[in-house]
């Protein structure tokens, strides 16, 4: 049967204020009634699953309102409340949720249990939380995680590998491009294809009046640094620059390095076959030290003109702030492209030190956040040595002003 407009608008009301004598919604008979509307049997069961995670303050604990809720420390009335869930919200919805349960509820230990981890939506959110417990994880709980981050993986490669392929790969073909090449730069299919209309029919061959060359011969036509911060706050973000390493590490165009650090720098470019290994291989929280992560990557350099470093961070300095400053001074003035990206991912507006980013955008370095599917059209960019402020602009992107 379909609710009346007005009708439905009672019942999202209805499901939004919840129910119980903190606002005079419950009926004599036991049914939940606002007004004299009676919430379906369908609806109760969604009732009491928003009960459970928004109108408790605490694990077993009620809130404010006198109405009974949570989820305890139950495992099997966890694992019941993640399936009702799923069963009546959106896959969006549930993400949400889950990151609610966690944050609320404090159910990061629902995390080291294999039979509830399985039973958990994974997303982002939720590989960041099982990248954080890794170390404290019992092995047939780390087993099944590593199942649920492969998942998590494989969905971010299928959406973000091909059109990060398609942007690198075709703007370095842009970038490299040569009008005056050597015999064995030439590339005669573009060359032919540039000079058909130079065809002589009467010797049966084309005038090649322009040429087009493959450029220098090198093993990689730029060198990506992507440099990591693995401070609690950048979570998401880790996971995505893995994903992203990963998928750079791939194209033989480029040769990538992924660095990433706290109060220590950790070289995890070996590790870039395997996403799920790079991802394992980060250890969330931490302080930061930046200037010590900014000499290792510097160290890497070895053609600063063909290098792009791309700092994700916060840039929350926990060791020399004067240090990181004349070092990423240093890293300009030598020719080396710098990227500073105070956030990769969907989380909105990042925290950041402010100071610092105004010290990046006078060195001529703009400082902003970044989703993942802009992330290879930046770094298209950035091979094209675009203006990466005017980028930003283009995107309605905020950047740090110097």
């Amino acid at each position: 049967m379909t609710n009346s407009p007005s009708q439905e608008r009672l019942r999202r009301w209805r499901l939004i204020l919840g129910g119980g004598a903190a606002d005079g919604i419950c009926g004599q008979d036991g049914d939940l009634e606002t007004d004299g509307f009676t919430l379906e049997t369908a609806d109760q069961g969604i009732d009491k699953a928003l009960e459970a995670l928004y109108d408790c303050d605490g694990p077993g604990e009620s809130s404010s309102s006198d109405r009974k809720g949570g989820l305890g420390g139950s495992s099997p009335k966890v694992a019941r409340w993640l399936g009702d869930i799923r069963r009546y919200f959106p896959t969006s919805v549930v993400k949400v949720m889950q990151q609610d349960a966690l944050e609320r509820l404090n159910l990061r230990q629902m995390l080291l249990e294999p039979e509830l981890l399985e039973a958990v939506e994974p997303d982002v959110h939720l590989v960041s939380n099982l990248l954080s417990l890794s170390n404290v994880m019992p092995g047939k709980t780390k087993e099944t995680a590593r199942i649920v981050v492969q998942r998590v993986v494989d969905d971010l490669l299928r959406k973000l590998e091909n059109p990060t392929q398609q942007a690198i790969l075709g703007s370095l073909n842009r970038a490299t491009r040569n009008r005056r090449p050597r015999h064995n730069e030439i590339d005669w299919h573009r060359t032919i294809r540039a000079n058909l209309k130079h065809y002589q029919p009467d010797y049966r061959t084309i005038i090649p009046e322009v040429r087009i060359g493959y450029g220098r011969k090198r093993s990689a036509l730029r060198d990506i640094i992507l440099c990591v911060d693995q401070s609690g706050s950048m979570a998401t973000s880790v996971v995505y620059a893995g994903i992203f390493s990963a998928v750079l590490a791939s194209l033989p165009a480029v040769q990538t390095r992924l660095v990433v650090f706290d109060t220590a720098v950790v070289d995890l470019t070996d590790l870039l076959q395997d996403p799920v290994e790079v991802l394992f291989g980060t250890q969330l929280g931490g302080g930061t030290d930046i200037n010590q992560a900014l000499a290792y990557c510097q160290s890497l350099v070895r053609q600063p003109q063909d290098t792009i470093l791309v700092l994700i961070s916060d840039l929350y300095e926990g060791g020399n702030q004067t240090e990181m400053r004349k070092r990423i001074s240093s890293l300009v003035s030598s020719g080396v492209q710098l990227v500073t990206l105070l956030a990769l991912n969907d989380d909105g507006a990042p925290c950041y030190d402010h100071d610092n980013a105004h010290f990046m955008a006078t060195l001529g370095v703009p400082a902003f956040a970044c989703t993942p599917d802009l992330f290879p059209d930046l770094m298209a960019a950035a091979i094209n040595r675009q203006d990466l402020g005017q980028w930003a602009a283009a995107r309605e992107i905020v950047t740090a002003s110097p």
